[in-house]
């Protein structure tokens, strides 16, 4: 991962959950580390955590949902590190309503769609220019739960993740020229502060498989941390230049990708055909 040492990373949602954990790996091969999220003490403590371990961060205030907020976020990296943005990754995210759909609220059902989707894409609108013009970036968009496989009592979530994955698709397509390569991850079970979520719904909302799963995921921990760190290191780095538009899954074997040969329908969301 050498070729990540000394770029220019931007983490939304970088000052808990996932989110965290991968501004921690950036920072651990050398990378420096921009984390954007809406909380202050979050972001605090994610910075000196990062700065223990002997990385080099920048904290930043925003709101995914307000444009120039995340305008005013890159050109604040660009100036406490210098030179450009060079990779994005889009963790900024809410479990929203969990329950059937009659029983959720509407504005909380929208607000989950304004920051897991449109948050993610108002993020590539502020990193995209200088990604262009420099004809070089990465951009990685945590997706999830949801958005290759049906997620019943999550439908606001589950639509979001989907969502991104759909629009990192014609994203890829749309900047491929550029030398702009754009993937998707699933990033598995992992305990976080939504896996408190689900557990306080209880199973009369959330359903007993999710249930089963979040105590799983609370006992074990869920997926490890490394192994979520090394898929976006490895779609980030120069070593998958050759992949954009995928949605790539924690257990899938994506350490073959390196040399795989990347056939226009794996790992993306189609229609399967009857023959």
């Amino acid at each position: 991962m050498n070729s990540l040492r000394d770029k220019n990373v931007l983490i939304t949602g970088g000052s808990r959950g996932i989110g965290k954990r991968l501004a921690l790996g950036f920072a651990q091969v050398g990378a420096r580390v921009g984390l954007v999220a809406r909380s202050q003490p979050e972001l605090d403590l994610a910075k000196l955590e990062i700065e223990q371990a002997g990385g080099n961060a920048c904290r930043i205030r925003a709101d995914v949902r307000d444009l120039e907020q995340l305008s005013m976020a890159v050109e604040r990296l660009k100036v406490v590190f210098g030179g450009t943005l060079d990779i994005l990754i889009a963790a900024a995210g809410v479990q929203g309503p969990i329950g059937p759909l009659l029983s959720t609220r509407q504005p909380v059902w929208n607000e989950t769609i304004e920051i897991n989707l449109i948050g993610a894409v108002n993020a590539c609108r502020v990193a995209l220019p200088s990604m262009i013009e420099k004809r070089s970036g990465k951009i990685v968009i945590v997706a999830g739960g949801g958005s290759s496989q049906s997620r019943p009592n999550f439908g606001a979530y589950a639509a979001s993740k989907a969502g991104l994955v759909r629009f990192a698709e014609c994203l890829a397509d749309e900047v491929r020229d550029h030398n702009v390569q754009v993937n998707c991850i699933s990033p598995g079970g992992a305990y976080t502060h939504m896996t408190d979520e689900i557990l306080r719904a209880g199973e009369e909302r959330a359903g007993a498989r999710e249930i089963a799963d979040a105590e799983q995921v609370r006992i074990t921990g869920g997926v490890p941390a490394d192994k979520q760190i090394q898929l976006v290191l490895f779609l980030a780095s120069d070593r998958s230049n050759h992949i954009s538009g995928k949605l790539i899954h924690i257990h899938d074997d994506w350490r073959r990708l390196e040399q795989a040969n990347m056939k226009p329908e794996i790992y993306t969301l189609r229609r399967v055909q009857k023959i």
